[in-house]
Order: structure tokens, then C-alpha cells, then sequence
């Protein structure tokens, strides 16, 4: 397995070189925070149409704790689960006022108290705003680590455990992006290109493929 990560993290660099930047658009870390709350089962290029205008309507922390929450709700409308995200932000804004001076903490227990911030968040804020090392599982990082084999589990949390044992700190932030970029362009959710996929000779799920053990979906 060590030597298969190797391979893996080795040609992760050579065709992803420049992924290393988060693909939510942000000026703040708690614009950062709030953008990550709205991702939950939305795609990042959907959030960053919807905060692009919602960012210049509230412009500070102040503005979102002190939101009407039916017009929120409007505002973030087309990223799903609205109600419950308004909310979440609208009580983050407000504790992180009233505990935190308006300050993200580079704390993932501290950040995962936060309303609607559960650990992926955390990372994201850990790794992007204080260049903590993290693992973020999101649904392309679970989906690719699954069929590269680097994990059997599908419950998130678990996969970020896994994935911290053999994968070296140096460099779980770009790990992320890089699946992410990996995930979106060959490694689809439906018919991935595995035969133009340049990590098959060390994915499971892609030798599986070559030896006719898996169907192509």
C-alpha cells in the first residue's frame, strides 16, 4: 500500500501541479465558512453564483447574524436545503460574534460546535484560511479514494480517518483538490474514463475493469 500511495500522490503532482486552490470563491474566512455551509449537496460552481451577489448584499458577519431569515432564505434559495442553511448561518454569524470577536478558531472542535459546520467544513476552513493539514472528504474525494482501493469505507468521517493514516500530512491539502480536479475531468461519477486515466495501473477499481470483474458504469 505504501508504495502504491506513493505512485498515486507522485502522478497526482506531475498532472495537477497547479490544484492547490480551493474552488469556492472567497475574500474572508467567514465568507469561507458560510460558502462551505451553502455547499452541502450543492455544487461549488452554484454556491459561487449564488454568493457572488449574496456576498455584496451582507457584507460583514454583523449583516448575517442580524438577517431576516425568510429573506435569506430567498437569497440562498437555489443551493437546496435552504431553510436549514439559513439558519445555520444566521446562529454561526452569531456565535462567532459573540465567542470568537467575529474570528474564525483554528480549532476543529471549536469550529465544529459552530451551527451546520461538520467536520468537512472544519477541514476546509482548517486547510484553506490557517494551512492546517486536512482531509476533506466531499463526493469526489469519497468516490475516487474508494475506487483507487486507499479506502473500504463509505461513511465520511471514516474515509478522512483512513485516508490520515497512509496518506503523508505534507500533503493532504492538495490531495483534496487534486481528486476534486481528478474526480470532475476522468473519474466521473458515471462512466469514468478509465482508459484514458493515468492512476489506473494503481486503481482497484480500474484493474478490476481490464480483467472484466467490474461492469462500466
Amino acid at each position: 500500500m505504501k508504495n502504491k500511495v506513493k505512485k498515486i500522490l507522485q502522478l497526482l503532482d506531475e498532472h495537477y501541479p497547479e490544484n492547490t486552490k480551493c474552488y469556492l470563491n472567497y475574500d474572508t474566512p467567514w465568507q469561507l465558512l458560510i460558502a462551505t455551509i451553502l455547499s452541502a449537496q450543492c455544487t461549488d460552481d452554484r454556491v459561487n453564483l449564488v454568493t457572488k451577489d449574496l456576498f455584496k448584499k451582507y457584507t460583514s458577519l454583523s449583516d448575517f447574524a442580524n438577517a431576516d431569515i425568510k429573506e435569506l432564505e430567498q437569497d440562498i434559495h437555489s443551493t437546496g436545503f435552504y431553510r436549514n442553511k439559513a439558519k445555520n448561518i444566521i446562529l454561526s454569524a452569531r456565535q462567532l460574534l459573540e465567542k470568537y470577536n467575529g474570528q474564525l478558531p483554528a480549532d476543529i472542535e471549536k469550529l465544529t460546535q459552530l451551527p451546520g459546520v461538520g467536520r468537512k467544513t472544519a477541514n476546509v476552513i482548517l486547510g484553506n484560511i490557517f494551512n492546517i493539514p486536512s482531509i476533506v472528504v466531499d463526493t469526489h474525494v469519497k468516490r475516487v479514494s474508494n475506487r483507487l482501493g486507499l479506502t473500504t469505507n463509505t461513511d465520511p468521517v471514516k474515509i478522512e480517518f483512513d485516508l490520515m493514516k497512509i496518506l503523508p500530512k505534507s500533503h493532504w491539502i492538495r490531495y483534496n483538490t487534486q481528486i476534486i480536479a481528478h474526480g470532475r475531468k476522468i473519474c466521473t461519477a458515471r462512466n469514468p474514463k478509465c482508459q484514458a486515466c493515468f492512476i489506473q495501473p494503481y486503481c482497484s477499481y480500474g484493474q478490476a475493469l481490464i480483467k472484466g470483474d467490474l461492469a462500466l458504469h
